[in-house]
């Protein structure tokens, strides 16, 4: 699932969810499997949302 999502190994990634919660296992999982180096950024899309900075949606 990370290789085809477009994770190889050694990469750096950043992962987040709505809240943060989910963002952890999908780091645990990574690093489990072999991807490590993940960052999480805790406030994920609940603090994203809240600042002026843009967000695509759609294509």
């Amino acid at each position: 699932m990370f290789e085809r999502a477009g994770l190889r190994p050694g990469a750096d990634f950043i992962s987040y969810c709505g809240s943060g919660v989910t963002a952890c296992h999908n780091l645990l999982v990574a690093e489990h499997a072999g991807f490590p180096g993940g960052r999480l950024y805790p406030g994920s899309w609940s603090q994203y949302a809240g600042t002026s900075r843009p967000a695509a949606m759609g294509a």
